[in-house]
């Protein structure tokens, strides 16, 4: 059974991930080299799984030749349950 993503935020800044490296036509494990990070996080970050912290977002965002506002705009923080 597949996990949830952790928030709506997660998931959005998976696909971002995954929608710019698909268009630079590189792989999970191509990712991981750039970005130098283990291809397992890239897969995780990508199904929203993981929430990055600022380092692995640069990281993130250089590996994937991006401005890593760009993969963070509009994003919400996840809302508390009361």
């Amino acid at each position: 059974m597949a996990r949830a993503p952790l928030s709506p935020a997660t998931r959005t800044l998976g696909e971002r991930v995954r929608e710019r490296r698909h268009v630079l036509g590189v792989s999970q494990e191509q990712l991981a080299d750039r970005a130098g990070v283990h291809w397992t996080f890239v897969s995780q970050v990508e199904r929203g799984l993981r929430n990055v912290n600022l380092h692995n977002l640069l990281k993130f965002a250089e590996g994937l030749d991006v401005d890593a506002g760009a993969l963070i705009e509009g994003l919400r923080p996840p809302r508390e349950q009361p």
